[in-house]
């Protein structure tokens, strides 16, 4: 090792003294696991977002809302036990999504999950950092180039903290958004009525959307951090904490910020109503043309956004550090530097293709390695370089996925490639090796 790269070893380890270490490479130790409020207050923060809400108002507009309710409801519930059972795999191994899936793809197979689903989440980082400073500039006409930078520079400051920060900037997120949630909705529905949001048929008067895309839309808005939830939950003390905090996110705090959008936007039926623009909870409350209540939607955004953005660039840098063999927090900083300039491109104009691609993409891994941990080998570990049955049941869930998606497109492309997948892998699995328990 260099004089320099063992200089800049001891400035990390010094950092990690400080702040506390991040577990890239090993499992996260009993000592170091964290409280059940603490674990909680990460995964609350994640999905209780803006976004959420335009994922709402995106359903409410094509679906009408009890439809669009429904497959809320639903796509929820479905999310919960995948990212439940999923998130179990991490608190009881105390490993991150990179280390659990060098067992199941093999020691260098794993890359290909694990190195698609954190530039996947790279790429939402630098979504929900477009939509932080396309929703200021629009609104506040500054410059959004310059917005953005400030917004993507405080997120990776907030991600540099590490586990620490996501559970602090969850601590500011959540309670703003519960309140002036709560409100937004509330105030909409005072001035037009429930009878007007229960009775709201979509855009088009027709709710064309068909439920298999409403459910797609639901599922996908998470599909990847909760295929990497074993980042979070491996710091849960037990399976019980573990499944608390998650639900904690799925269904509670996805299901409330996906109706904070849709009951808006029922209650409105602003004609051609755009959700990525100003006909959002930003929007409404900006609408307002109160100084007091426009300072703290300003506030409200990019503490609201941060937490999801600071939370997709942990995921990343976990991710990706592993793979290189470096440290989440020098990743965090890189990888950060690159989604600010995909943003400042507007890539967060390609929101709904961004799910599709999703769909198609990320449930066959779930479901690999839930049919594999949980059916076929449970506790094995990584002994394999490459495992190729995991990459052809991959290739499979996504081929029928992209077909659903293309020929029939009133299913879901998502449910598709999970069963299709998980099938296959079992299928292929149990044929060319026996069912084997392991030991603990």
């Amino acid at each position: 090792m260099s004089t320099t790269a063992a200089v800049k070893e001891s400035e990390v380890e010094q950092i990690d003294h400080v702040l506390g270490e991040e577990y890239e490479h090993k499992p996260v130790p009993p000592q170091a696991r964290r409280s059940l409020f603490s674990v909680t207050m990460v995964w609350i923060g994640f999905p209780m977002i803006i976004t959420g809400a335009m994922t709402g108002s995106v359903l409410v507009l094509g679906m009408g809302f009890q439809r669009a309710l429904i497959a809320m409801i639903i796509g929820n519930l479905i999310i919960f036990a995948y990212v439940g059972a999923l998130g179990a795999l991490g608190t009881k191994k105390g490993m991150n999504f990179a280390l659990i899936a060098s067992i199941v793809f093999g020691r260098k197979g794993y890359v290909f999950s694990s190195g698609l689903l954190s530039t996947l989440l790279l790429g939402w980082y630098a979504v929900q950092t477009g939509i932080t400073g396309n929703l200021v500039s629009s609104t506040y006409h500054l410059n959004y180039v310059l917005m953005t930078v400030i917004a993507g520079v405080l997120y990776i400051a907030i991600t540099f903290v590490g586990v620490k920060g996501l559970h602090y900037i969850g601590l500011v997120s959540v309670p703003l958004f519960v309140i002036l949630g709560v409100w937004v909705a509330g105030d909409s529905v005072a001035h037009h009525g429930w009878a007007a949001v229960m009775s709201y048929a979509g855009a088009d008067g027709k709710g064309a959307m068909s439920m298999g895309v409403g459910l797609t839309i639901v599922l996908t808005l998470f599909v990847d951090a909760g295929t990497v939830t074993a980042d979070f939950n491996r710091w849960a003390k037990d399976l019980k904490g573990s499944l608390i905090s998650t639900f904690s996110a799925f269904p509670f705090a996805n299901l409330v910020a996906m109706l904070v959008g849709g009951i808006m936007t029922a209650a409105l039926a602003t004609p051609n109503a755009n959700p990525f623009g100003a006909d959002n909870m930003f929007g409404y409350m900006n609408d307002k043309q109160l100084a007091w209540l426009s300072v703290l939607a300003f506030i409200f955004l990019y503490c609201n956004l941060g937490s999801v953005c600071s939370h997709c660039l942990y995921n990343a840098a976990t991710g990706w550090s592993r793979i290189l063999g470096s440290h989440m927090r020098i990743l965090a900083i890189a990888l950060g530097v690159v989604g600010i300039i995909v943003a400042a491109g507007n890539v967060w104009a390609f929101f709904i293709q961004w799910l599709t691609l999703l769909g198609i993409l990320v449930p066959p891994i779930g479901a690999i390695i839930l049919v594999d941990q949980y059916l076929l080998r449970v506790n094995s570990e990584a002994t394999s370089e490459w495992r190729i049955v995991p990459f052809i049941a991959w290739a499979a869930g996504s081929v029928v996925a992209y077909f659903v998606s293309e020929y029939a497109p009133e299913y879901s492309t998502a449910i598709a490639a999970f069963i299709v997948a998980g099938v296959v892998y079992g299928v292929l699995q149990s044929v060319t090796a026996p069912k084997t328990q392991y030991a603990a």
